[in-house]
Protein backbone atom coordinates (compact mmCIF):
# COMPACT_ATOMS: atom_id res chain seq x y z
CA UNK A 1 0.00 0.00 0.00
CA UNK A 2 2.94 2.25 0.80
CA UNK A 3 4.66 1.63 -2.58
CA UNK A 4 1.30 2.42 -4.46
CA UNK A 5 0.88 5.66 -2.36
CA UNK A 6 4.56 6.28 -2.99
CA UNK A 7 4.07 5.85 -7.43
CA UNK A 8 0.77 7.94 -6.85
CA UNK A 9 2.25 10.98 -4.80
CA UNK A 10 4.97 10.57 -8.28
CA UNK A 11 2.16 10.60 -10.39
CA UNK A 12 0.63 13.91 -8.96
CA UNK A 13 2.54 17.06 -10.82
CA UNK A 14 1.92 15.02 -13.93
CA UNK A 15 -1.58 15.29 -13.74
CA UNK A 16 -1.61 18.48 -12.29
CA UNK A 17 -0.24 19.52 -16.11
CA UNK A 18 -1.95 17.26 -18.30
CA UNK A 19 -4.67 18.46 -20.32
CA UNK A 20 -3.73 21.08 -22.66
CA UNK A 21 -1.89 19.26 -24.87
CA UNK A 22 -4.78 16.07 -25.02
CA UNK A 23 -7.72 18.12 -25.23
CA UNK A 24 -6.09 20.19 -27.66
CA UNK A 25 -5.26 17.65 -30.11
CA UNK A 26 -8.66 15.77 -29.43
CA UNK A 27 -10.82 18.02 -30.69
CA UNK A 28 -8.94 18.33 -33.73
CA UNK A 29 -11.32 15.48 -34.69
CA UNK A 30 -14.15 17.38 -34.79
CA UNK A 31 -17.05 17.31 -36.88
CA UNK A 32 -15.53 18.66 -39.35
CA UNK A 33 -12.05 16.30 -39.28
CA UNK A 34 -14.46 13.22 -39.24
CA UNK A 35 -16.13 14.25 -42.36
CA UNK A 36 -13.28 15.06 -43.98
CA UNK A 37 -11.24 11.28 -43.58
CA UNK A 38 -14.46 9.62 -43.79
CA UNK A 39 -14.63 11.61 -47.54
CA UNK A 40 -11.06 10.71 -47.57
CA UNK A 41 -11.58 6.82 -46.86
CA UNK A 42 -14.48 6.79 -49.25
CA UNK A 43 -13.49 8.24 -51.93
CA UNK A 44 -9.21 7.70 -52.05
CA UNK A 45 -9.55 4.09 -49.92
CA UNK A 46 -5.96 4.20 -47.88
CA UNK A 47 -4.30 6.62 -50.32
CA UNK A 48 -4.11 9.79 -47.91
CA UNK A 49 -3.13 8.00 -44.96
CA UNK A 50 0.85 9.15 -45.74
CA UNK A 51 -0.23 12.62 -45.33
CA UNK A 52 -1.23 11.43 -41.63
CA UNK A 53 2.40 10.39 -40.93
CA UNK A 54 3.45 13.44 -42.00
CA UNK A 55 1.21 15.63 -39.97
CA UNK A 56 1.36 14.24 -36.84
CA UNK A 57 4.98 15.64 -36.78
CA UNK A 58 3.49 18.88 -37.91
CA UNK A 59 1.20 19.17 -35.37
CA UNK A 60 2.97 18.52 -32.28
CA UNK A 61 5.86 21.03 -33.55
CA UNK A 62 3.04 23.67 -34.39
CA UNK A 63 1.41 22.72 -30.57
CA UNK A 64 4.55 22.43 -29.25
CA UNK A 65 5.71 25.54 -30.18
CA UNK A 66 2.95 27.11 -28.68
CA UNK A 67 2.72 25.74 -25.10
CA UNK A 68 6.51 26.69 -24.81
CA UNK A 69 5.46 30.22 -26.36
CA UNK A 70 2.76 30.68 -23.26
CA UNK A 71 4.94 28.96 -20.57
CA UNK A 72 7.64 30.87 -21.32
CA UNK A 73 6.34 34.28 -21.51
CA UNK A 74 2.73 33.59 -19.45
CA UNK A 75 1.20 35.09 -22.43
CA UNK A 76 -1.10 34.04 -24.97
CA UNK A 77 -0.47 33.99 -29.09
CA UNK A 78 -2.79 37.12 -29.65
CA UNK A 79 -1.20 39.19 -26.77
CA UNK A 80 2.19 38.89 -28.25
CA UNK A 81 1.20 39.61 -31.79
CA UNK A 82 -0.43 43.25 -30.79
CA UNK A 83 2.97 43.61 -28.65
CA UNK A 84 5.31 42.79 -30.84
CA UNK A 85 3.18 44.13 -34.50
CA UNK A 86 0.55 46.53 -33.41
CA UNK A 87 -2.96 46.99 -33.14
CA UNK A 88 -3.71 47.07 -37.25
CA UNK A 89 -2.11 43.37 -37.53
CA UNK A 90 -3.63 41.87 -34.51
CA UNK A 91 -6.87 43.25 -36.05
CA UNK A 92 -5.65 41.78 -39.40
CA UNK A 93 -5.11 38.36 -37.45
CA UNK A 94 -8.22 38.35 -35.49
CA UNK A 95 -10.46 38.75 -38.75
CA UNK A 96 -8.62 35.83 -40.51
CA UNK A 97 -9.43 33.95 -37.13
CA UNK A 98 -12.95 35.26 -36.69
CA UNK A 99 -13.67 34.21 -40.26
CA UNK A 100 -11.87 30.33 -39.99
CA UNK A 101 -13.28 29.78 -36.65
CA UNK A 102 -17.37 30.82 -37.95
CA UNK A 103 -16.79 28.36 -40.29
CA UNK A 104 -15.46 25.90 -37.53
CA UNK A 105 -17.95 26.44 -35.47
CA UNK A 106 -21.02 26.07 -38.25
CA UNK A 107 -18.99 22.79 -38.91
CA UNK A 108 -19.33 21.59 -35.37
CA UNK A 109 -23.39 22.24 -35.38
CA UNK A 110 -23.79 20.83 -38.88
CA UNK A 111 -21.96 17.57 -37.49
CA UNK A 112 -24.56 17.37 -34.49
CA UNK A 113 -27.55 18.16 -37.22
CA UNK A 114 -25.85 14.83 -39.17
CA UNK A 115 -25.51 12.76 -36.20
CA UNK A 116 -29.30 13.49 -35.08
CA UNK A 117 -30.38 12.88 -38.86
CA UNK A 118 -29.75 9.61 -38.36
CA UNK A 119 -32.40 9.23 -35.51
CA UNK A 120 -34.87 11.65 -37.54
CA UNK A 121 -34.18 14.74 -35.16
CA UNK A 122 -34.82 17.88 -37.02
CA UNK A 123 -31.70 20.01 -37.14
CA UNK A 124 -33.87 22.91 -35.46
CA UNK A 125 -34.21 20.84 -32.39
CA UNK A 126 -30.79 18.84 -32.09
CA UNK A 127 -29.19 21.92 -33.02
CA UNK A 128 -31.17 24.54 -30.78
CA UNK A 129 -30.86 21.80 -27.62
CA UNK A 130 -27.14 21.58 -28.13
CA UNK A 131 -26.15 24.92 -28.40
CA UNK A 132 -28.07 25.89 -25.37
CA UNK A 133 -26.63 22.99 -23.31
CA UNK A 134 -23.03 23.81 -24.18
CA UNK A 135 -23.70 27.66 -23.22
CA UNK A 136 -25.18 26.76 -19.83
CA UNK A 137 -22.01 24.34 -19.41
CA UNK A 138 -19.59 26.30 -20.08
CA UNK A 139 -21.09 29.75 -18.58
CA UNK A 140 -21.86 28.28 -14.98
CA UNK A 141 -18.85 25.73 -15.25
CA UNK A 142 -15.37 26.20 -13.84
CA UNK A 143 -12.24 25.56 -15.15
CA UNK A 144 -10.87 22.76 -13.24
CA UNK A 145 -14.56 20.95 -14.03
CA UNK A 146 -14.52 21.53 -17.35
CA UNK A 147 -11.41 20.17 -18.24
CA UNK A 148 -12.25 17.07 -16.45
CA UNK A 149 -15.47 16.74 -18.73
CA UNK A 150 -13.14 17.81 -21.95
CA UNK A 151 -10.68 15.01 -20.76
CA UNK A 152 -13.53 12.48 -20.18
CA UNK A 153 -15.43 13.26 -23.56
CA UNK A 154 -11.60 12.41 -25.37
CA UNK A 155 -11.75 9.18 -24.34
CA UNK A 156 -14.82 8.33 -26.40
CA UNK A 157 -12.89 8.77 -29.55
CA UNK A 158 -11.80 5.36 -28.85
CA UNK A 159 -15.11 3.89 -30.50
CA UNK A 160 -13.77 4.55 -33.71
CA UNK A 161 -10.73 1.80 -32.97
CA UNK A 162 -13.57 -0.60 -32.24
CA UNK A 163 -15.82 0.53 -35.83
CA UNK A 164 -12.98 0.17 -37.79
CA UNK A 165 -11.84 -3.15 -36.05
CA UNK A 166 -15.70 -4.34 -36.90
CA UNK A 167 -15.43 -3.01 -40.92
CA UNK A 168 -12.47 -6.08 -41.36
CA UNK A 169 -9.99 -4.27 -42.90
CA UNK A 170 -6.79 -5.28 -44.58
CA UNK A 171 -4.29 -3.55 -41.99
CA UNK A 172 -1.08 -4.74 -44.10
CA UNK A 173 -2.50 -2.69 -46.84
CA UNK A 174 -3.62 0.33 -44.70
CA UNK A 175 0.01 0.09 -42.95
CA UNK A 176 1.61 0.18 -46.06
CA UNK A 177 0.27 3.26 -46.95
CA UNK A 178 0.85 4.70 -44.10
CA UNK A 179 4.56 5.16 -45.42
CA UNK A 180 4.06 5.15 -49.33
CA UNK A 181 2.51 7.99 -50.95
CA UNK A 182 0.26 7.30 -53.22
CA UNK A 183 -0.70 10.73 -55.13
CA UNK A 184 -3.12 11.68 -57.92
CA UNK A 185 -3.43 14.53 -59.68
CA UNK A 186 -7.00 15.98 -60.14
CA UNK A 187 -8.68 18.69 -58.19
CA UNK A 188 -10.72 16.08 -56.13
CA UNK A 189 -7.75 14.85 -54.76
CA UNK A 190 -6.12 18.05 -53.86
CA UNK A 191 -8.64 19.67 -52.08
CA UNK A 192 -9.17 16.15 -49.91
CA UNK A 193 -6.07 16.78 -49.00
CA UNK A 194 -5.66 20.46 -48.16
CA UNK A 195 -8.95 19.41 -46.11
CA UNK A 196 -7.25 16.77 -44.29
CA UNK A 197 -4.20 19.24 -43.32
CA UNK A 198 -6.32 21.93 -42.70
CA UNK A 199 -8.94 19.81 -39.90
CA UNK A 200 -5.73 18.47 -38.27
CA UNK A 201 -3.65 22.06 -37.96
CA UNK A 202 -6.02 24.61 -37.61
CA UNK A 203 -5.73 28.11 -36.89
CA UNK A 204 -8.14 28.34 -33.70
CA UNK A 205 -5.34 25.36 -32.30
CA UNK A 206 -2.27 27.51 -32.74
CA UNK A 207 -4.30 30.18 -30.31
CA UNK A 208 -5.99 27.91 -28.10
CA UNK A 209 -2.97 25.48 -26.82
CA UNK A 210 -1.40 29.05 -26.01
CA UNK A 211 -4.52 30.48 -24.04
CA UNK A 212 -4.82 27.34 -22.44
CA UNK A 213 -1.64 26.38 -20.65
CA UNK A 214 -1.83 30.09 -19.84
CA UNK A 215 -5.38 29.97 -18.30
CA UNK A 216 -4.63 26.69 -16.40
CA UNK A 217 -1.50 28.59 -14.64
CA UNK A 218 1.34 26.77 -15.53
CA UNK A 219 4.89 27.78 -15.86
CA UNK A 220 8.53 26.99 -17.00
CA UNK A 221 8.82 23.86 -14.12
CA UNK A 222 5.97 22.35 -16.04
CA UNK A 223 8.15 22.71 -19.84
CA UNK A 224 8.78 18.92 -19.87
CA UNK A 225 5.53 17.52 -19.06
CA UNK A 226 3.54 19.74 -20.95
CA UNK A 227 6.21 19.25 -23.67
CA UNK A 228 5.04 15.35 -23.43
CA UNK A 229 1.29 16.15 -22.90
CA UNK A 230 1.12 17.89 -26.28
CA UNK A 231 3.19 15.24 -28.32
CA UNK A 232 1.35 12.71 -26.79
CA UNK A 233 -2.02 14.50 -27.53
CA UNK A 234 -0.95 15.00 -31.24
CA UNK A 235 -0.47 11.42 -31.54
CA UNK A 236 -3.43 10.02 -30.42
CA UNK A 237 -5.56 12.67 -32.58
CA UNK A 238 -4.03 10.72 -35.94
CA UNK A 239 -4.05 8.06 -34.45
CA UNK A 240 -7.67 7.75 -34.06
CA UNK A 241 -7.69 10.15 -37.60
CA UNK A 242 -6.35 6.81 -38.80
CA UNK A 243 -9.22 4.27 -37.82
CA UNK A 244 -11.64 6.81 -39.45
CA UNK A 245 -10.37 6.59 -42.80
CA UNK A 246 -9.72 3.11 -42.38
CA UNK A 247 -13.39 2.20 -41.32
CA UNK A 248 -14.85 4.30 -44.47
CA UNK A 249 -12.21 2.98 -46.99
CA UNK A 250 -12.71 -0.81 -45.98
CA UNK A 251 -16.61 -0.43 -46.52
CA UNK A 252 -17.44 2.83 -48.31
CA UNK A 253 -14.38 2.63 -50.68
CA UNK A 254 -14.49 -1.20 -51.21
CA UNK A 255 -17.83 -1.29 -52.08
CA UNK A 256 -18.09 1.27 -54.76
CA UNK A 257 -20.25 3.62 -52.73
CA UNK A 258 -20.33 7.23 -51.67
CA UNK A 259 -20.83 9.70 -49.14
CA UNK A 260 -21.85 13.03 -48.27
CA UNK A 261 -21.16 13.73 -44.64
CA UNK A 262 -20.20 11.69 -41.76
CA UNK A 263 -22.96 10.84 -40.81
CA UNK A 264 -24.13 9.23 -44.61
CA UNK A 265 -20.40 7.07 -43.41
CA UNK A 266 -22.37 6.16 -40.30
CA UNK A 267 -25.42 5.41 -42.47
CA UNK A 268 -23.34 3.27 -45.13
CA UNK A 269 -21.46 1.19 -42.47
CA UNK A 270 -24.65 -0.73 -40.79
CA UNK A 271 -25.04 -3.03 -43.76
CA UNK A 272 -21.07 -3.21 -44.57
CA UNK A 273 -19.93 -3.54 -41.09
CA UNK A 274 -23.10 -4.16 -38.97
CA UNK A 275 -25.24 -1.77 -36.95
CA UNK A 276 -22.51 -1.76 -33.95
CA UNK A 277 -19.83 0.25 -36.41
CA UNK A 278 -22.75 2.32 -37.47
CA UNK A 279 -24.02 3.47 -34.07
CA UNK A 280 -20.27 3.38 -32.55
CA UNK A 281 -19.40 5.65 -35.75
CA UNK A 282 -22.35 8.29 -35.20
CA UNK A 283 -21.94 8.24 -31.61
CA UNK A 284 -18.09 9.45 -32.04
CA UNK A 285 -19.47 12.33 -34.53
CA UNK A 286 -22.12 13.51 -31.77
CA UNK A 287 -19.36 13.63 -29.30
CA UNK A 288 -16.82 15.33 -31.15
CA UNK A 289 -19.47 17.92 -32.39
CA UNK A 290 -20.91 18.82 -29.01
CA UNK A 291 -16.70 18.70 -28.01
CA UNK A 292 -15.47 20.47 -30.82
CA UNK A 293 -18.97 23.38 -30.61
CA UNK A 294 -17.93 23.79 -26.83
CA UNK A 295 -13.95 24.35 -27.46
CA UNK A 296 -13.79 26.61 -30.33
CA UNK A 297 -15.85 29.23 -29.79
CA UNK A 298 -14.09 29.24 -26.19
CA UNK A 299 -10.98 29.45 -27.90
CA UNK A 300 -12.04 32.60 -30.34
CA UNK A 301 -13.55 34.32 -27.15
CA UNK A 302 -10.02 33.94 -25.41
CA UNK A 303 -8.10 35.18 -28.26
CA UNK A 304 -10.16 38.06 -29.29
CA UNK A 305 -10.73 39.29 -25.98
CA UNK A 306 -7.15 38.84 -24.92
CA UNK A 307 -6.08 40.82 -28.13
CA UNK A 308 -7.96 43.47 -27.42
CA UNK A 309 -7.17 43.89 -23.57
CA UNK A 310 -10.42 42.57 -22.00
CA UNK A 311 -10.46 40.30 -19.51
CA UNK A 312 -10.73 36.76 -20.66
CA UNK A 313 -10.34 32.98 -19.56
CA UNK A 314 -13.07 30.55 -18.01
CA UNK A 315 -11.61 31.10 -15.19
CA UNK A 316 -13.57 34.66 -14.64
CA UNK A 317 -17.54 34.24 -13.90
CA UNK A 318 -19.50 35.96 -16.44
CA UNK A 319 -20.20 39.44 -14.71
CA UNK A 320 -16.34 39.78 -14.34
CA UNK A 321 -15.98 39.01 -18.47
CA UNK A 322 -18.99 39.83 -19.90
CA UNK A 323 -17.32 40.84 -23.65
CA UNK A 324 -15.80 36.72 -23.28
CA UNK A 325 -18.75 35.35 -22.62
CA UNK A 326 -20.33 37.67 -24.72
CA UNK A 327 -18.53 36.79 -27.84
CA UNK A 328 -19.06 33.21 -26.77
CA UNK A 329 -22.41 33.38 -26.93
CA UNK A 330 -22.61 35.13 -29.90
CA UNK A 331 -20.69 32.43 -31.94
CA UNK A 332 -22.80 30.17 -30.65
CA UNK A 333 -25.82 31.42 -31.86
CA UNK A 334 -24.33 32.52 -35.24
CA UNK A 335 -22.83 29.42 -35.74
CA UNK A 336 -25.93 27.38 -35.20
CA UNK A 337 -28.66 29.50 -37.10
CA UNK A 338 -26.20 28.89 -40.20
CA UNK A 339 -27.00 24.79 -39.88
CA UNK A 340 -30.61 25.80 -39.09
CA UNK A 341 -31.08 27.67 -42.04
CA UNK A 342 -32.40 25.28 -44.80
CA UNK A 343 -30.33 26.97 -47.56
CA UNK A 344 -27.11 26.17 -46.13
CA UNK A 345 -25.52 23.02 -47.69
CA UNK A 346 -24.17 20.88 -44.90
CA UNK A 347 -21.59 18.72 -46.60
CA UNK A 348 -20.05 22.42 -47.90
CA UNK A 349 -20.09 23.73 -44.31
CA UNK A 350 -18.02 20.56 -43.28
CA UNK A 351 -15.76 19.79 -45.70
CA UNK A 352 -15.16 23.00 -47.87
CA UNK A 353 -14.29 24.63 -44.17
CA UNK A 354 -11.47 22.88 -43.69
CA UNK A 355 -9.69 23.09 -46.55
CA UNK A 356 -10.42 26.77 -45.91
CA UNK A 357 -8.74 26.76 -42.41
CA UNK A 358 -5.86 25.03 -44.46
CA UNK A 359 -5.24 28.69 -46.35
CA UNK A 360 -6.09 30.80 -43.56
CA UNK A 361 -3.74 29.35 -41.80
CA UNK A 362 -0.53 30.43 -43.65
CA UNK A 363 -0.33 34.05 -42.16
CA UNK A 364 -1.06 32.84 -39.09
CA UNK A 365 2.70 30.33 -38.95
CA UNK A 366 4.18 33.39 -40.59
CA UNK A 367 3.87 35.00 -37.22
CA UNK A 368 3.88 32.20 -35.18
CA UNK A 369 7.49 31.65 -36.42
CA UNK A 370 8.48 35.24 -36.27
CA UNK A 371 7.31 35.11 -32.54
CA UNK A 372 8.80 31.78 -31.88
CA UNK A 373 12.45 32.67 -32.95
CA UNK A 374 12.51 36.17 -30.93
CA UNK A 375 15.06 34.88 -28.38
CA UNK A 376 14.76 38.30 -26.49
CA UNK A 377 11.15 37.55 -26.42
CA UNK A 378 11.65 33.85 -25.20
CA UNK A 379 14.52 34.02 -23.16
CA UNK A 380 16.67 30.93 -23.72
CA UNK A 381 13.21 29.26 -25.09
CA UNK A 382 13.09 30.06 -28.80
CA UNK A 383 13.28 27.38 -31.91
CA UNK A 384 16.06 25.30 -32.48
CA UNK A 385 16.82 24.43 -36.03
CA UNK A 386 14.85 21.03 -36.00
CA UNK A 387 11.68 22.52 -35.09
CA UNK A 388 12.29 25.87 -37.75
CA UNK A 389 12.63 23.35 -40.66
CA UNK A 390 9.53 21.48 -39.45
CA UNK A 391 7.62 24.86 -39.95
CA UNK A 392 8.64 26.43 -42.81
CA UNK A 393 8.12 22.59 -44.61
CA UNK A 394 4.64 22.54 -43.30
CA UNK A 395 4.26 25.88 -44.55
CA UNK A 396 5.43 25.20 -47.73
CA UNK A 397 2.77 22.05 -48.04
CA UNK A 398 0.08 23.87 -47.40
CA UNK A 399 0.99 26.75 -49.99
CA UNK A 400 2.07 24.55 -52.73
CA UNK A 401 -0.93 22.29 -52.34
CA UNK A 402 -3.79 25.11 -52.29
CA UNK A 403 -1.72 26.74 -55.87
CA UNK A 404 -2.01 23.16 -57.23
CA UNK A 405 -5.57 22.45 -56.39
CA UNK A 406 -6.57 26.47 -57.19
CA UNK A 407 -4.54 25.91 -60.52
CA UNK A 408 -6.34 22.54 -61.08
CA UNK A 409 -9.86 24.65 -60.75
CA UNK A 410 -8.81 26.42 -64.46
CA UNK A 411 -7.05 23.39 -66.03
CA UNK A 412 -10.52 21.35 -65.37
Amino acid sequence: MKIFRNYFLRFLPLLAVIGPGIISGSVDNDAGGITTYSVAGAQFGFGLLWVLFLTTFSLAITQEIGARMGLATGKGLASLIREKFGIRWTAWIMLILLVANIGTIAAEFAGIAAAMDIFSVPHIVSVGIAAVCIFFLVTKGNFKNLERIFLITSAFYLVYIVSASLAHPHWQMAIKNIVIPSIQINKTYFLTLIAVIGTTITPWGQFFIQNYVVDKKLTKDDMNIERGDVFFGSFITNFISFFIIVACAATIFAHHGSIQTAGDAAVALVPLAGKLAGLLFAFGLLNASIFGAALVPVSTSYVVTEAFGFESGLNFSFSEAKEFYGLFAFLLIVGSLLVILPFVPLLTILFVSQAINAVLLLPILVFVFILSNDKKLLNGYANNSIINIVVIITFLAIAVSSIIYFLSLFVG
